[in-house]
């Protein structure tokens, strides 16, 4: 038997009167899934916990069936991981976003944020920044790790886990009642972007029509993680496929496989078809016997607020990864159980992540049964099927 898991970070959305009262998950044609749902079963889940922030750090970590309230020691840290960052005990990890901020205010903390991922600036214009950052604000106490797009590290040596704002949750607003109370951490603000504003890479995405990384923000602190072998755990070899830090993180945490597929970059075009043969090739090659696929892309079209390319992203994973998949792992014979959900909501409405419930689809390839239901929000909360702790949902998916 085999196991799957395909998330489609941050899929979950609310009803929306330009779509007629439905979500983006219903509205969009997905007969890939409807078709698994008619043949398996659906349900809610609850993947935060109450009183945690609803991130992809806390929902993934329960989805791979880590309880986020045992494990969970901050964002950050996670994706330092796979970065190869080094933490000592007492060291403090912190997302580094390069942010796009409003330039005609003088006063640093009455500027807007613009865009919290300077139009997913590519890795490469990212570490050209990075580095100029480097030169100028790096010492013994902090230092700058280059990751993917616009998600970065900062490691405070021996540091102060101290409250500080996801940038996408306020998009468009006036930063000054969001930025880090910590004045150690807030003046290395301000000097990124007088780093980073005339910076000859900015200055040329700005030619071009692209927002500048022309700040850091800091967010997501935490301390060095601790996190349970996934193979002891469950006593499967398992393999993840992400473009992202966060879920490669997770895996570097757990002993799990990472695949890098070229291509990935966690955007609406990322390497979908990519995506989908590194899990099969893990499954029916390598000797896997769980492969986690990971697609950011309907997240970010949440938090850009553009319901009809979530709606595409959402379509992109029916056509390009699911069906893919399921046609592999039937050409193979081999049996097959597999789970589709979101970890958390990205709805549009708000542009930033919920911590309600959101729809699942779990399918046996073995079971012939069916029904009349279609995988979305409306249905799978009519189902009746509801599970409270997130966290178990994976032992249910290795029910044999």
């Amino acid at each position: 038997m085999k196991y799957i898991v395909i998330l489609g970070d941050g899929m979950a959305d609310e009803p929306l009167e330009e779509l007629g009262g439905n979500t983006p998950l219903r509205f969009a044609e997905t007969p890939v899934m409807d078709a698994l749902a008619a043949q398996g079963e659906i349900g809610m889940v609850k993947t935060v916990p109450n009183g945690m922030s609803p991130g992809s750090d806390t929902a993934n970590l329960s989805v791979l069936g880590y309880d986020p309230k045992v494990y969970y020691s901050g964002r950050s840290p996670l994706e330092a991981l796979n970065i190869g960052v080094k933490m000592e005990d007492g060291d403090v990890a912190i997302r580094a976003n390069l942010v796009t901020l409003s330039e005609e205010e003088k006063v640093y903390e009455e500027k807007h944020i613009l865009d919290h991922s300077a139009d997913e600036i590519s890795t490469q214009e990212a570490e050209v920044l990075l580095k100029a950052v480097q030169k100028e604000l790096q010492n013994e106490m902090f230092q700058f790790y280059v990751g993917t797009s616009y998600r970065h590290c900062l490691i405070w040596k021996q540091g102060m886990v101290v409250p500080l704002t996801p940038p996408h949750d306020i998009r468009g607003k006036v930063i000054g009642d969001y930025v880090a109370e910590e004045k150690l951490l807030l003046d290395l603000q301000k000097r990124s972007y007088e780093i980073l504003v005339n910076h000859p890479v900015n200055l040329e995405r700005k030619k071009k029509g692209l927002n500048p990384g022309n700040s850091l923000w800091f967010w997501g602190a935490g301390t060095k993680p601790s996190l349970m072998n996934f193979e002891e755990k469950f006593h499967k070899k398992g393999a993840m496929i992400s473009a992202v830090d966060l879920l490669k993180g997770i895996a570097v945490g757990t002993g799990m496989e990472n695949l890098t597929v070229e291509g990935a970059d966690g955007g609406l075009h990322t390497n979908y078809e990519g995506k989908a043969q590194a899990a099969l090739g893990a499954l029916l090659v390598d000797g896997c016997d769980f492969a986690y696929i990971h697609v950011e892309a309907p997240d970010e079209m949440g938090h850009q607020g553009s319901t009809q390319k979530k709606i595409q992203a959402i379509e992109y994973l029916d056509q390009r990864v699911i069906k893919a998949v399921k046609e592999g792992m039937d050409a193979s014979g081999e049996d097959y159980r597999m789970l589709i959900l979101p970890d958390h909501p990205t709805p549009i409405c708000v542009k930033t992540h919920t911590g309600n419930p959101v729809p699942y689809l779990l399918y046996d390839s073995r079971n012939s049964e069916k029904h009349d239901w279609k995988y979305n929000e409306h249905e799978a909360e009519n189902s009746g099927n509801y599970l409270e702790k997130g966290y178990e949902l994976l032992g249910y998916l290795f029910e044999n």
